[in-house]
């Protein structure tokens, strides 16, 4: 394969020469990384993807989002080892003055690749060798589904409850979990999906720093149908550190990404329902609601006898005469369905069991939000 020829400048801004991309198709993987001062990181990612097992042609495509440190620098020293390898390289990117954020630079990574699947790579994380390969495989089999993989976190022990909850959840948690505060039930550093899927949903949202662009993907993507599988090996090590873009998304944005797509997608099909946590969580999520589905609320239940014993939450801000109030009882008393507003893996599995012993199932008789 003839190494592609250097991008020109037009501007701030590198475009692929006209008349010269080659078509979609033309590889079989395109592993897309944006990238923005991540020199440091740099050696160890590149160096994994030479080291990568999978058997089918590859290229890296590149994004620079105004790096201001010398990440394009070295990314151009990785080019003819990569090469050499037979992994193509196409690299471009901008100058301005500012950062245009990760969905501006995901989006400019894919429409310069010509692979006819797209692996996610973020620049400071490292692919195991078998990740292309595998995951290659399972997309093949789920040519609409965002394939995902178990991760290693590192430094260890940073994001404990989060990564157990990557690794450990169940094929069909993929699916009923995808309204918890974790976000995408397959994390973005891991997608994998074919081009055809991600033209279908995508592109990226381009609003910026601040806009969680893999969730409101992620929700994209499920309003089209599309499914959620994870391969069961570690093939990402998957870093935690304070420059990452996820730090500047407040919880505010999220959670009204999650109230509106569980109210789109779960409350829109039920007649009524209770909230599990008379607690601040609980009382934060149904005053989030509409005022329809508020009206859908039969109670709040709880296992803490001090909010039983009030017997009431009332709804004081509610410009409603009377103000709403909503009955609160014990878990046992209450009917399902349930939105569990408990936060999990934090109860020493009493939760789990109480959710048990009722012989309710997720997905049908409750969906967890926290």
């Amino acid at each position: 394969m003839n190494p592609p020829k250097r991008l020109r400048s037009t501007g701030d801004e590198e475009e692929p020469p006209t008349g010269e991309k080659e078509e979609w198709g033309a590889v079989d993987v395109s592993i897309v990384m944006p990238m923005y001062n991540a020199s440091c990181w740099l050696d160890e990612c590149l160096q994994a993807i030479l080291h990568q097992d999978y058997t089918g042609t590859m290229e890296l495509s590149v994004f620079d989002d105004a790096s201001t440190d010398d990440s394009r620098t070295v990314v151009e020293g990785w080019k003819e080892r990569l090469e050499e390898r037979g992994v193509s390289v196409v690299i471009s990117g901008h100058n301005s003055s500012q950062p245009r954020g990760v969905g501006y630079a995901k989006n400019k990574a894919v429409s310069q690749s010509c692979g006819q699947y797209l692996c996610f790579q973020d620049a400071d994380d490292v692919m195991l060798p078998q990740r292309v390969g595998l995951q290659y495989d399972a997309s093949v089999l789920h040519p609409h589904s965002l394939i995902g993989c178990q991760v290693q976190r590192v430094p260890e022990g940073s994001t404990e409850r989060y990564t157990r909850w990557i690794n450990m959840i169940s094929q069909d948690q993929l699916l009923t979990q995808v309204y918890t505060s974790h976000g995408p039930t397959v994390v973005m550093p891991t997608w994998f999906c074919s081009r055809n899927w991600y033209l279908k949903v995508g592109p990226f949202d381009e609003g910026g720093k601040g806009v969680p662009e893999d969730l409101i993907f992620f929700y994209q993507s499920l309003r089209q149908g599309g499914g959620m599988a994870r391969v069961d090996q570690c093939l990402l090590v998957y870093r935690y550190h304070e420059k990452a873009t996820t730090h500047s998304v407040t919880e505010e944005t999220i959670w009204k990404l999650r109230v509106d797509f569980l109210q789109e997608r779960v409350l829109s099909q039920w007649e009524s329902f209770t909230i599990w946590n008379a607690g601040k969580q609980g009382r934060k999520l149904y005053r989030s609601l509409s005022p329809t589905n508020q009206k859908k609320v039969k109670a709040f239940c709880d296992v803490d006898e001090n909010k039983i014993q009030k017997g009431f939450y009332t709804y004081e801000d509610s410009e409603q005469r009377p103000k709403p109030k909503v009955p609160v009882l014990h878990y046992k008393d209450a009917s399902a369905p349930f939105i569990v507003c408990v936060k999990l893996d934090m109860t020493g599995g009493a939760l789990e069991e109480n959710l048990n012993s009722l012989q309710l199932k997720e997905g049908t008789d409750y969906y967890h939000f926290n």
